[in-house]
């Protein structure tokens, strides 16, 4: 076949040359002379994509079929020209064609593969899933590639079922795909979540060559922290999934910047990078903020990269922001470039390792200063991330060795939208499904957040209070069934779990005024539904834990004026909790205390959080700009993993750890939630290491040294 020699690109890469369409023209002339072969029409779809043709592609395919319908390999003509269809966004088209390659040959996997993903491209979920089920119970044969197609399958089935909060059916078909290969760090990440938000104890259960510590090993840095109340275990993780599932391979130099000569004299330049700049709980956190920036001191610069959906939330902020650049569609090296062409000067990290985040971004230094705040609740563990911003409660100074981050600090670290929408009608008891005269205990944090330690304390709870019920959220009926299942076993009725259904927020925000007591979860604590439920007047009892997920809720009660509903343990957690059921009169001075000081509490002054905020940015600033920048603290991180996970998973602790009880283990769970007792147990191991090989200035071993640890290279 002969190739036509390539034009320069088109400035519209849509509109197709005159190469290309003489291309077209000779291509279609030997598809009627029977003279051209199915590798050489694919490679001239290559050619004519490259002469800016692409529009082309799908009448060069249309042709040869036309000519060659009874062609024994018409079937992959067919499954090239699908592609190109969907490709241009014509999926009933490419559907149908998909369908015809699989009729002339059931047994083309790519063609099942892709027919379930341009039927989900077309709103229909379950023909999707059918399609990839049928083909992965056809896969039978112990091949390569059949091994390959039937775990794209499975795990485009779990991917979608999920999605759709389907999540038993998920869970089954990430399993299946694991055992057959259990090299999939992504659908471990994904299988460990769907156990959590099932509440299917123990969470980290084996599957097929992966045993428990795999499954921690593998375990997002957003999943742990809901596993185990250890910042310093979890320091360590996030460290490992930026070096080892979130590097960039190859040069990173995007963005040099070595300090200015002199300080800048004109406004910062702020970018926000974020994928729930919408309806979601960063969305309602911080659509306030953009609104209440100082344009005499900063210009917000806002960088979406999540879901296509347009909504009031995100429509507000791409109002009150400066600008809106949406980098869905770029690589993260071209976003980059486009935040360096924006000349940002402070880039604010509000995802990191949560999803749809794009934290290889940060890799390219597309900014002098990076910064990590509100959207995951911890370290990043990231050579790249500067500063994370919290505050006091959060990251009191004598943690700040559990972050690799410098710490700047806010009142409260916590913006919230004072302008939120709340329904005016409150629905009845009876609409919500609660009795009319029970004592409400509310818990509408996530069911990935409960653990069965907790669980037994709530039941604890409802046999303490015997006329009252717990509200909850939940994705489905089965997790509904499991947890009443465990209900029962504690000799609970189960008709006193009442499940709240999910519905838009502003009638969500709501029904809060029918509950009488929010109980935060542990280890990872309430963050924008405490805040929701403050400002509802609803009051919220917490325990301070250790690490950073565990801290916020107390963080939020604190700055909302109830300081004396964060416990010091989990025992007087329960205890307080029963006290307030059974004290109406102390609990509506709680609650009225709440109302009537909401407009003045810190917790609720966004527009004196902007002003701190601009604050710190400016004292990032001036670090940038002395040649004083922190350098993140990354030393023995590989060593600490390593320890954590043998302590886990590694000895005799096993059967009481961990894997059976979701969070306790040896160095203290959530029941005893104190300092003193996690450092004690990681110097003695830290020195046990040591000894063998030295751990040269490690600042847990020896603790004078946090003042100087972050400026160290490593």
């Amino acid at each position: 076949m002969q190739l036509i020699a390539v034009e320069p690109w088109p400035a519209d890469p849509n509109a197709p040359t005159a190469h290309a369409r003489a291309c077209l023209a000779r291509h279609i002339a030997l598809a009627e002379a029977g003279d051209l072969s199915v590798t050489a029409l694919i490679s001239a779809g290559e050619t004519l994509r490259a002469l800016g043709g692409q529009d082309l592609v799908p009448s060069l395919f249309r042709g040869w079929l036309q000519h060659n319908a009874a062609h024994p390999l018409a079937y992959a003509a067919r499954f090239n020209l699908a592609v190109a269809l969907a490709d241009a966004g014509a999926l009933a088209e490419a559907r149908d064609e998909l369908r015809l390659a699989l009729r002339d040959q059931p047994d083309f996997a790519p063609a099942s593969i892709n027919l379930g993903t341009v039927l989900e491209r077309l709103g229909d979920r379950p023909a999707a899933i059918e399609a990839w089920r049928a083909l992965a119970n056809r896969l039978a044969a112990v091949t390569g590639d059949a091994v390959s197609c039937r775990t794209s399958a499975l795990n485009q089935m779990g991917r979608v079922l999920e999605q759709a909060t389907i999540l038993a059916p998920a869970e089954a078909a990430l399993r299946a795909s694991l055992e057959l290969d259990p090299a999939q760090p992504e659908v471990v990440q994904h299988l460990v979540a769907l156990r959590q938000a099932q509440c299917a104890w123990p969470v980290l259960a084996p599957v097929g060559k992966l045993d428990e510590r795999a499954l921690l090993t593998g375990c997002s840095p957003l999943t742990l922290p809901a596993l185990l109340d250890d910042p310093v275990l979890q320091l360590a993780h996030a460290h490992r999934y930026q070096m080892h599932d979130a590097r960039i391979s190859g040069p990173t130099t995007v963005g040099q910047w070595p300090p200015p000569e002199t300080m800048r004299s004109t406004k910062l330049r702020i970018g926000y990078v974020s994928s729930d700049l919408r309806e979601h709980a960063v969305g309602f956190l911080t659509s306030e903020l953009f609104e209440l920036h100082d344009r005499n001191r900063v210009t917000a610069h806002a960088y979406y990269c999540g879901i296509e959906r347009d909504d009031r939330i995100k429509a507000r902020v791409r109002a009150s922001a400066d600008q809106w650049t949406d980098i869905r569609g770029m690589t993260d090296k071209q976003a980059a470039a486009a935040i360096v062409a924006d000349g940002i000067d402070i880039l604010v990290d509000l995802n990191g390792y949560t999803k749809d985040g794009r934290i290889k971004l940060f890799g390219y230094r597309p900014a002098p200063v990076i910064v990590n705040w509100l959207g995951f609740p911890g370290t990043t563990g990231s050579p790249h991330h500067h500063y994370i911003i919290a505050d006091a409660q959060i990251i009191p100074p004598e943690d700040e060795i559990f972050y690799s981050e410098r710490v700047r600090r806010l009142p409260c670290y916590q913006p919230s939208d004072r302008r939120r929408d709340v329904d005016e009608a409150t629905p009845t008891r009876a609409q919500a499904g609660l009795p009319a005269d029970a004592f409400v205990f509310c818990v509408f944090n996530g069911t990935q957040k409960i653990t069965p330690e907790l669980f037994a304390i709530w039941m604890e709870l409802l046999r303490g209070v015997p006329d009252a019920v717990l509200w909850m959220l939940c994705p489905d009926d089965a997790v509904a069934d499991r947890l009443r299942g465990h209900a029962a076993a504690s000799g609970i009725d189960a008709a006193r779990l009442v499940f709240a259904g999910r519905i838009d927020n502003p009638q969500h925000m709501a029904r809060y005024r029918l509950a009488d007591l929010f109980l935060d979860t542990a280890p990872y604590g309430a963050h924008t539904t405490a805040s929701d439920a403050l400002w509802m007047g609803v009051p919220v009892l917490t325990v301070a834990g250790r690490g950073f997920a565990s801290r916020v809720c107390a963080s939020l009660v604190r700055a909302a004026g109830l300081p004396e509903l964060v416990c010091n343990d989990w025992a007087a957690y329960r205890d307080l909790a029963v006290a307030l059921a059974r004290d109406q009169p102390r609990r509506a001075a709680l609650t009225a205390r709440l109302r009537a000081t909401r407009g003045e509490s810190v917790l609720f002054d966004t527009p004196g959080l902007v002003r701190h905020l601009e604050d710190v940015y400016d004292g990032m600033w001036q670090d940038y700009c002395a040649g004083a920048l922190p350098v993140p603290r990354l030393a023995h991180l590989p060593a600490y993993h390593d320890i954590g996970c043998d302590r886990i998973v590694g000895n005799s602790i096993v059967q009481n750890s961990i894997v059976h009880n979701n969070i306790v283990h040896d160095c203290g769970g959530p029941m005893r939630p104190d300092r003193a007792t996690l450092l004690s147990w990681w110097r003695t191991r830290l020195a046990y290491r040591d000894a063998v090989t030295p751990l040269a200035e490690d600042p847990l071993l020896w603790p004078h040294q946090r003042v100087t640890s972050h400026l160290r290279v490593t």
